[in-house]
């Protein structure tokens, strides 16, 4: 599994999402996604909603899955 794959599911699936993709040995990752539409969510809600991008590929290709989960405001990326 592709580093670059895992990111394309993400923004497709949480649209305008910010996403970062990290992994070297193609089961295990890291992720950083940015959205608004994690606004007034908790961080298990947060991850649900990027699990749900992912699917089956979630405990099958992707062994591990590690994630932060902001919004704008809170990656300082709005004033």
């Amino acid at each position: 599994m592709e580093a670059s794959r895992i990111r394309d599911l993400i923004r497709a699936g949480i649209v305008g999402a910010q996403v970062e993709v990290h992994g070297d040995d193609g089961v295990h990752f890291e992720a950083v996604v940015i959205s608004d539409a994690f606004a007034g969510k908790l961080p298990l809600a947060r991850h649900r909603m990027v699990y749900a991008t992912l699917g089956d590929l979630m405990g099958g290709a992707i062994h591990a899955l590690s994630l932060k989960t902001l919004t704008p405001a809170e990656a300082g990326l709005t004033p």
